[in-house]
């Protein structure tokens, strides 16, 4: 494992800034390596050459070289010239937080599907990095018979290669796309009910889709444990039919939207379902960030407008202050949208009935109903089951059920 050294700039005051550093330290530990120290820097805007600056560069040199570091990793993404300085002045691997997802998307991906998606957002990583550290590529090629023709840079050569293989890669992509698109058509046709999970990444999706088909997709306490999409019947016995259930590729904050479009085959199980499980980490103090997250990838894959269910899991990991006195109850969306939310605990199997009753309410059109009927809460009324963390009833308006 490379030791590293983990970087954060607060540049302006992002809401989206982490300070702990806890996820990057999860996205190093995904890509194989381990972090040594951890550095937090703010700044107006980042510095055109170094990011961090000359002076907070200097201090990572320091920390690199007392604790033999191997690699630097930025929690945001860095320009190509940005990285090729940084490499320079400190002297070993800089990695920024895109380029880490990719290395865990390369070494996850299994179907060949997957490993496509995954190619062809590398390949667009790195077309805009060439100049980062071959400096051959700068060379010129010339004379009678050589390739490319006289006076053709290695490194136009090698953006052209790059930008054919793009090419390449995106039909072979646009083949499975159709082949998925007549699959869902075949769905459609025989009247199946879609239903698709996403969530952050290490919400427990899979393991969720483990207990409700009882499938053996792999599930892992780590960062986008799965990439390929998993379809499986599940059974309704409320209503007597059966529902096809897809598991999805986790979300993320700043997921590259390179990756999002790469992914677009992929992603659009979700845009095409009849009902979305937006499966919630009920016990992660940053919950209402990635709900928001999550909202916003939906908004640019086209799947916002999909019916959602709020599963709120790992219940089983919530004190017992924090445990709501229903398990199932409902909860506005920004955006004035009422849905219904039930905590489950799909490790141990808790709330699983529940959540099946939701599904065949859904599949039948009374769930709709009944959320058109649910009456929004009164201005003086309590506005959450979840205990009285903030973090876990957040800015949203929740209501029992009755």
């Amino acid at each position: 494992m490379a030791r590293a050294i983990l970087v954060g700039v607060d540049v302006g005051g992002s809401s989206t800034f982490d300070p702990t550093l806890d996820e990057l330290a999860q996205l190093a530990e995904s890509a194989g390596d381990m972090p040594v120290a951890r550095v937090v820097a703010r700044r107006k805007a980042p510095d055109p050459a170094l990011f961090v600056g000359s002076g907070k560069a200097d201090e990572i040199k320091a920390l690199v070289q007392g604790h033999r570091a191997e690699a630097v990793l930025f929690d945001q993404a860095l320009s190509p010239a940005q990285q090729r300085n940084l490499e320079r002045h400190l002297g070993v691997a800089v990695a920024d937080r895109t380029m880490l997802i990719l290395e865990i998307f390369a070494a996850r991906a299994q179907s060949h599907e997957g490993k496509l998606q995954v190619e062809l957002a590398q390949l667009q990583y790195l077309s805009t990095r060439l100049v980062r550290r071959w400096s051959h590529l700068e060379r010129q090629r010339g004379g009678i018979g050589t390739r490319g023709g006289p006076g053709e840079a290695q490194i136009e050569l090698d953006r052209r290669m790059i930008g054919e293989r793009i090419k390449s890669v995106k039909e072979r992509l646009e083949k499975v796309k159709r082949q998925r698109s007549t699959q869902r058509r075949s769905r459609e046709r025989n009247q199946t009910f879609r239903v698709s999970l996403v969530g952050y990444t290490n919400a427990g999706k899979s393991t969720l889709f483990n207990a409700l088909v009882n499938a053996r997709s792999y599930a892992a306490d780590q960062l986008f444990a799965t990439l390929d999409t998993t379809t499986r019947q599940l059974f309704l016995e409320d209503v007597g039919r059966s529902a096809s259930l897809s598991d999805t590729v986790g979300f993320i904050r700043d997921l590259p939207h390179k990756l999002v479009e790469a992914f677009e085959a992929t992603l659009q199980e979700a845009a095409d379902a009849d009902l979305l499980l937006h499966v919630v980490d009920a016990a992660n103090p940053l919950l209402v960030e990635q709900m928001a997250e999550v909202q916003r990838v939906l908004a640019e894959i086209g799947a916002d407008a999909v019916p959602q269910v709020l599963v709120y899991n790992k219940f089983d990991k919530l004190e017992a202050t924090q445990r709501p006195r229903n398990m199932v109850d409902t909860m506005e969306l920004d955006g004035g949208v009422r849905v219904a939310r039930v905590f489950v605990s799909a490790l141990e199997g808790q709330g699983l009935d529940e959540l099946r009753r939701i599904i065949a309410e859904a599949a039948t059109g009374t769930l709709a109903e009944r959320l058109a009927a649910t009456e929004a809460p009164s201005p003086g009324e309590s506005k959450g089951d979840a205990g009285s963390d903030p973090q876990r009833t957040g800015t949203h308006h929740f209501h029992s059920s009755p």
